[in-house]
């Protein structure tokens, strides 16, 4: 009997699939031709990383924690910036370290400003909402 039935259990699984006809298929492919896929993750992975090793260092070192809260930070930085916004913000950043008159490209636009105070009220969300004090 149970060599009898996996046959017949394998069988009445092939034939209970779905059918797609073109016809069928045809109105979801128009609708996600139309409408363009959010873009959900933009950030590359190196850059996830990196910003995730630097947060771990700042934080006392790699621990499961302090990985796991550096992970949600950028992932809570992200929702809030797009990459290119991201990247400007921490190029900008860095930059306007920079002494004399060829940082002052970096401090003093007001596109630089914004992005920088936009990326530090960013983290500092994300610092609340994923480190547990």
């Amino acid at each position: 009997m149970k060599n009898f039935l996996i046959p017949m259990l394998s069988a009445l699984v092939l034939l209970s699939g779905c059918a797609v006809t073109e016809e069928s298929a045809k109105p979801d492919a128009e609708a996600a031709a139309a409408e363009p896929a959010p873009m959900v993750n933009d950030y590359p992975t190196r850059d996830r990383v990196d910003y995730v090793l630097e947060c771990v260092a700042k934080h006392g070192g790699l621990t499961y924690i302090s990985q796991y809260a550096c992970g949600c930070k950028i992932d809570k930085i992200a929702e809030k910036l797009s990459f290119a916004e991201y990247e400007a913000a921490r190029t900008f950043s860095q930059m306007q370290k920079t002494a004399g008159e060829a940082g002052a490209a970096f401090r003093d636009p007001k596109q630089s400003k914004d992005l920088r105070s936009r990326l530090k009220e960013a983290e500092a969300e994300a610092e609340k909402a994923c480190f547990v004090k």
